[in-house]
């Protein structure tokens, strides 16, 4: 049976979507595989970790029918790859192997049986669904997800907080030392629903999700989410946990603030960073009317001063911190100006786009 017949192109694009989350090695080697089922003469392609499983409807040509199977994924596309974007291929089923055909290319792959690849278990009920524009949801993603703890051991920072509530969709990602927060408003009014995407999960989804208007559908059950886009499905596992309060960790009344040119101070302190030491990437922040001083020294006692002309006349502050989590916020906004609120040499930052409250970061200061 001929189970695609389809251009190079169309069958690796098909398989890339979904192969984003196979593990080369596993202790079960099936979600080595990616699952193909044939049902008359639609295709389908699944994969799974376990933890996360996407599907995805491909139109590939072949025979009508009724087929199942597995076979190395990354294996797959790696032949794929090295295969003109505009030659046919097949894929034929031939006594438990599948045979790849490309011009005069011709590859026998081992399969696994498709009734022993271990399918998510999907929740039994899901809360009412709700779609944003995937551009959308790809933009609220890229404003928060570089706050996302790596490996920490209080793992619901491991991930986002999805939070939606009546007209509004907010996502926040901390790792204990800076936090994140942007919003989208929502078509329809929904219940209010709180989940913590995985890492994994949030990186995943970044991968594939466009910047065409296209509606991304979501829906949060107790302990999963799934999400429909390009006739794709995308279940996951949700992190067990409380997250913390971030209402409370965003500061509300700082009365000193600066508005200013965010690639000026970005490149300011790229310059500066260069002689922090590699462990302590601390910097200090000297503000005073008309002028923003950024100092940073490291053990070989070598330091750097760099100053910018600001339009500010509130409180002399000097400050500590992080060079990398400023660093990490200026370098992920496209934003021409920023906004700056602060309070006292031991009080978090605040740091906004002006006349915008959709997005919010807050970065501790740092004892230098």
């Amino acid at each position: 049976m001929i189970v695609l017949k389809a251009t190079q192109e169309k069958v690796l694009a098909a398989l890339q979507s979904v192969a984003g989350i196979v593990e080369r090695r596993h202790t079960l080697p099936i979600l080595a595989n990616v699952l193909i089922r044939k049902t008359g003469a639609q295709l389908q392609l699944t994969t799974s970790d376990l933890e996360i499983q996407i599907r995805t409807q491909a139109e590939l040509d072949g025979d009508s029918g009724n087929f199942s199977t597995t076979v190395g994924a990354r294996k797959l596309i790696d032949i794929l790859r090295t295969m003109p974007s505009d030659q046919t291929v097949t894929l034929e089923s031939s006594q438990n192997k599948l045979i790849l055909k490309g011009g005069k290319s011709r590859f026998t792959l081992q399969t696994l049986p498709a009734e022993d690849f271990p399918l998510v278990q999907e929740a039994p009920s899901f809360g009412p669904e709700f779609s944003v524009p995937q551009k959308t949801l790809k933009d609220l993603l890229h404003q928060v997800s570089f706050s996302m703890a790596v490996h920490d051991i209080r793992y619901y920072l491991n991930g986002i907080l999805f939070v939606a509530e009546g007209k509004q969709l907010s996502l926040v990602a901390t790792d204990g030392h800076r936090l994140a927060f942007a919003s989208a408003t929502l078509e329809n009014e929904v219940p209010r629903q709180e989940v913590i995407l995985p890492r994994k999960t949030v990186l995943e989804l970044q991968r594939l999700l466009s910047d065409k208007e296209g509606a991304i559908a979501l829906q949060f059950a107790s302990n999963q989410a799934k999400f429909a886009f390009d006739g794709m499905e995308f279940v996951t596992k949700l992190v067990e946990g409380k997250f913390p309060d971030y209402n409370r960790v965003i500061p509300k009344n700082h009365q000193n603030h600066i508005v200013l040119g965010r690639l000026p101070l970005l490149a300011m302190l790229q310059r500066t960073a260069i002689l922090t030491s590699d462990k302590f990437k601390g910097v200090r922040i000297h503000l005073e009317p008309g002028v923003l001083r950024v100092i940073s020294s490291n053990s070989e006692q070598e330091e750097a001063t760099d100053e910018l002309e600001v339009d500010y006349s509130g409180d002399r502050i000097e400050i500590g911190f992080n060079v990398t989590y400023l660093m990490d916020v200026l370098g992920n906004m496209d934003q021409e100006m920023v906004r700056i609120d602060l309070a006292d040499a031991n009080s978090s930052a605040l740091i906004t786009i002006p006349e915008q409250t959709t997005f919010k970061y807050v970065v501790m200061p740092m004892r230098i």
